[in-house]
């Protein structure tokens, strides 16, 4: 039940947000459609705590201001290796081990690799992900733990 109401709350925020109008009609409109969605929502079978994962709002803004400065610091770095040509870049491969206990966890860990550039997540298993990175650097650093350490904090 709570993941059906904060799918719904999540939905009115999205259209108020989005609409910028808010006359009766308009609004009921908004009702009707948001009751649509969760209508078919659980027709289909989707809401639960992968779809909707409420518990982890609360580690969310940190994590994501930690993975904003980390995508800052990598475009940094690929803008430095683009300016000195092809030497300063020496693509490799590795499989890594993942600590994540969830599939939610799994996805998040995998899509911050990708979303930090110079290394990409090109398959996850349920205990690897086989990355590409521009320099084995960037497979050091993810070695390191610090961002599978972050991503597990959210399972928590």
């Amino acid at each position: 039940m709570r993941h059906t109401i904060s799918i719904s709350l999540l939905l009115a925020f999205i259209w108020l947000a989005n609409s910028g109008h808010y006359t009766g009609l308009l609004l009921s409109f908004g009702v009707l459609s948001v009751a649509l969605v969760v209508w078919v929502c659980h027709r289909m079978d989707v809401v639960d705590h992968e779809s909707q994962p409420i518990h982890l709002t609360r580690r969310l803004p940190g994590y994501y201001a930690w993975l904003a400065w980390q995508i800052l610091l990598s475009n940094i770095d690929v803008a430095k290796r683009v300016w000195r040509g092809c030497g300063s870049i020496e693509p490799t491969t590795k499989v890594l081990p993942v600590k994540q206990t969830t599939d939610i966890g799994r996805v998040i860990y995998a899509n911050s690799i990708n979303l930090t550039p110079g290394t990409v997540s090109i398959e996850l298993g349920d205990d690897t992900v086989l990355v590409h990175a521009l320099v084995p650097a960037n497979i050091a650093e993810l070695e390191s733990g610090e961002m599978s350490r972050r991503t597990c904090g959210l399972e928590k």
